[in-house]
């Protein structure tokens, strides 16, 4: 379309997008426009993109972390422990100086089978048990599209309540924030990404929470709610969030042209900066058959007038021209990557994957190049609080409670000898849960064991069998295959001279499918074939129990991650709390946290997609392919042990020593308040 839009042709879009529009073949073209608002909404993704507009510097923070998940209510992975342990950090920091950053949270209600939540008298109950008395403020009305594919104007309950040192805003609303189940639920999906019992799934689900997020901060700025003080900075956490910039910097400029908000208040909802935090960016928040609905739910009776304008930043990906969706695609992460005034993910070094890989960046690999070459995309690895990590009296009393009759010992790095104590008491552990079914059922009742074997008479000398582990989440991510054929190398080589007189004793298990747990079971029995005594020492598991986990990382000597991706990580910082040196894969904020010979050790390679994108190429034309970079690796480890077990021990001691909690000097904590305050580390 050539020619200037007229009044007449701007009200001729106000309307809805199509049902199905995507489903057809379309394409979309910008109109030449000299209107004020249709060239800022044309212009917005450039602006972003490319740091155009200058940092409102800001004196106290008062801010939002919007997140789905938290620690303390209703966790799934590492975004929910971000979403609870930066505000705690920060309130502990910056509460004195009069800066607070407060978490903005469905009010998840309902049973999953494995998460449970409860509201009564007054109390929130928490999926993580854990329980806040909460007082409500107001309903708000937040516009979606219903089962009839009108706007339905839904209640949202807003509550706010206070935990340790943070205040908390839920949001209440039975449709869309229940976790019931529907029957149709896939098994994968639980927690708050549960398909309900009203048929809401996840990318729905978080689009309303988005949506009312939006409208609860416009009715602060329109003073009918004065409870609630209004945020000077908004942190997304993760896709979840990832309409929310669309809202934030589209909607109020659409709506101010359609009449609807006045310009001062179009304008202070777009001023208000928001940080998108990524994780991985596998997760986006997909969603090709509610594409319309969504984009309708969204923006209203201005969807057209929105989407028609939502040029995205010029690049070369043919995919991402449209900022609400990629190709035909609703996308819920994609108008924060090109709209939020920041985008931070989770590590330095994942920062420079994604700005650089197609097989990390994705759809937005060129744009968080932009981002990055314009300095408004960083990377700032997640801290972890160590006082919730490393070995202490309470959980260790409980554990040894919990198995009777054992004495797992607290220790640090000034007594490091106790962790061979636990070796012990752990060998002698998974034998009796190998020897004796009832007890195996009464302890670890919901966890499968493969072909579990008695070894405790066998381990003469406990400080000379290496214990090794690895009790993540058993999905594709964190390369379990990989670490099964690596040893199969390992083993293969030696499968006619021991590598030494204490073999080496592997534990490996955790939540995942029957296909992740049958690469585990063929190892074991592949090892059989190779080395019997070897396989004897092979602990393979299915499930998860919290004391069991713990005993596990309280022995291990070296804890395994062969992982594919790993943005930032948590699991090789629990580890390094506990002693147990990281072997891990040069990727992601595995780099940025694991000093290789020094507190772990990592791979001098990595690779994805068949291509080298980590170390020397000397070295990967050696080695080919991650599996053999990783049993490289794993060799190096266990000579190391052998052969020089006063290195694994000074090693051990700066691994303890090492502190990822967010509020260490320079740490994690202090870039994100300059980033706030300034826009920039």
């Amino acid at each position: 379309m050539d020619t200037t839009s007229t009044t007449a042709e701007l009200h001729a879009v106000y309307k809805m997008m199509p049902k199905g529009f995507n489903k057809k073949k379309f394409s979309v073209s910008y109109p030449v426009v000299n209107n004020k608002n249709l060239l800022d909404i044309q212009n917005y993704s450039r602006k972003q993109c490319l740091g155009k507009d200058a940092w409102s510097v800001i004196d106290k923070v008062n801010g939002w972390m919007i997140s789905a998940e938290t620690a303390t209510f209703m966790k799934w992975g590492g975004l929910g422990v971000i979403a609870t342990e930066l505000p705690e950090a920060f309130n502990e920091a910056y509460c004195p100086q009069g800066e607070c950053l407060t978490v903005v949270t469905p009010m998840y209600l309902g049973c999953t089978g494995k998460k449970k939540t409860e509201f009564k008298n007054g109390i929130y109950y928490g999926a993580e048990h854990k329980e806040v008395s909460v007082k409500k403020v107001k309903d708000i009305i937040v516009p979606f599209v219903g089962d009839h594919l009108a706007l339905v104007k839904y209640k949202v309950g807003v509550y706010v309540g206070h935990f340790g040192n943070t205040d908390y805003i839920f949001l209440k609303n039975e449709r869309f924030f229940s976790i019931n189940t529907h029957k149709n639920n896939p098994s994968a999906q639980d927690g708050c990404y549960v398909m309900n019992e009203f048929g809401i799934n996840e990318v729905e689900r978080f689009a309303f929470f988005s949506k009312a997020v939006y409208a609860l901060i416009r009715d602060i700025c329109l003073l009918k709610i004065k409870e609630i003080k209004e945020p000077n900075i908004l942190v997304a956490n993760d896709w979840h969030s990832g309409a929310l910039a669309g809202l934030m910097k589209y909607f109020p400029t659409a709506q101010e042209e359609a009449g609807l908000i006045s310009t001062v208040l179009a304008e202070r909802l777009k001023h208000i900066p928001i940080v998108h935090i990524a994780h991985h960016l596998g997760y986006q928040g997909w969603d090709y058959e509610n594409t319309s609905k969504i984009l309708n739910s969204l923006y209203e009776n201005l969807t057209s007038l929105v989407f028609k304008n939502a040029k995205a930043i010029k690049n070369s990906n043919p995919r991402a021209t449209n900022v609400l969706i990629v190709s035909d695609c609703y996308n819920q992460a994609s108008s924060n990557f090109h709209l939020a005034d920041r985008v931070v993910t989770v590590s330095k070094h994942y920062m420079e994957e994604v700005s650089k890989e197609l097989g990390f960046g994705f759809d937005f690999r060129d744009i968080l190049k932009m981002r990055k070459d314009h300095r408004n995309f960083f990377g700032i690895v997640n801290g972890y609080d160590k006082r919730l990590i490393s070995p202490n009296a309470k959980k260790i009393d409980a554990v040894n409670k919990y198995f009777e009759g054992f004495s797992f010992q607290v220790f640090d790095e000034n007594s490091i000898g106790k962790k061979l104590e636990n070796k012990k008491e752990f060998i002698r552990l998974i034998s009796k849960l190998a020897k004796d079914k009832e007890y195996k059922n009464k302890v670890i009742p919901l966890v499968d064991i493969y072909k579990f074997e008695d070894i405790e008479k066998s381990v003469k000398d406990a400080s000379k069998a290496p214990i090794f582990c690895a009790t993540s989440r058993m999905v594709e991510q964190k390369g379990y295959d990989i670490a099964a054929q690596a040893l199969v190398k390992i083993y293969s080589k030696y499968a006619n001279s021991n590598i030494a007189q204490e073999l080496p004793i592997f534990i490996m298990g955790g939540a995942g499918s029957d296909a992740n747990f049958k690469i585990l079971t063929d190892l074991k029995d592949k090892l059989q074939e190779i080395n019997p005594a070897a396989a004897k020492r092979l602990f393979v598991f299915r499930g998860y129990r919290d004391e069991f986990a713990y005993a596990i990382q309280l022995a291990a000597d070296f804890y395994l991650m062969p992982c594919r991706f790993e943005p930032c990580g948590l699991t090789q910082m629990e580890a390094m709390a506990k002693g147990a040196l990281p072997v891990a894969m040069s990727t992601g904020g595995l780099v940025d946290t694991i000093e290789d010979g020094v507190d772990g050790f990592r791979t001098e390679v990595f690779f994805t997609d068949k291509r080298r994108v980590y170390g020397a190429n000397t070295i990967a034309s050696r080695l080919k392919n991650n599996i053999n970079a990783y049993a490289e690796t794993l060799e190096k480890v266990l000579l190391t042990f052998y052969a020089n077990p006063s290195q694994i021990e000074y090693m051990k001691r700066n691994a303890l020593r090492k502190d990822f909690s967010w509020s260490v000097a320079n740490g994690s904590l202090e870039k994100y308040h300059n980033l706030f305050h300034f826009g920039h580390l």
